[in-house]
């Protein structure tokens, strides 16, 4: 390969992870990076664990609410709660996702945690009760919710 473009290919991905450390130049700095990654591990089994028991909350929730009185039928609070199961776990999975993409040095992962913070602000939408909330919240939720969809735009189609 040219040495220029290996050059130019390594520099820009230094700039872009941060994480490329030469183990010669900085050893102390590529052991500590190395304690990371060794960290991101666990976080990655403890996050299967928690989405494991979160699969079995949904289950838990779906299984109260149809052998509750009167038998098999859901109201309105009852589908909330189920969806606010369900989109727990699906957080929980695109968390891992961003777990398991700290340890790729080749993915840029503004993307992911942006996707993660827009299914955590639809699940807060999803179950929020309206009656009850000041009409400030609703608009800064709103704000909330157009700040990350613009900031995912943007990334999308820088990365495309």
């Amino acid at each position: 390969m040219d040495k220029n473009l290996e050059s130019s290919l390594t520099t820009e991905h230094d700039t872009a992870e941060g994480l490329n450390i030469n183990e010669s130049e900085e050893p102390f700095v590529h052991w500590l990076l190395v304690v990371i990654r060794f960290c991101v591990r666990i976080l990655a089994v403890l996050m299967t664990m928690v989405i494991m028991w979160s699969v079995a909350d949904v289950a838990w929730v779906i299984y109260q609410r149809v052998i509750a009185s009167p038998v098999g039928l859901l109201n309105v609070n009852d589908i909330l709660a189920s969806f606010g199961a369900f989109m727990v776990t699906l957080i929980a999975i695109e968390i891992f996702l961003n777990i398991v993409l700290y340890l790729r040095d080749d993915v840029l992962h503004v993307k992911l945690v942006l996707a993660t913070a827009l299914m955590a602000i639809a699940r807060k939408v999803i179950v929020l009760d309206y009656k009850t909330l000041e009409p400030e919240y609703i608009w800064a939720t709103a704000a909330v919710i157009l700040a990350l969809s613009i900031g995912y735009w943007l990334v999308a189609k820088k990365i495309q």
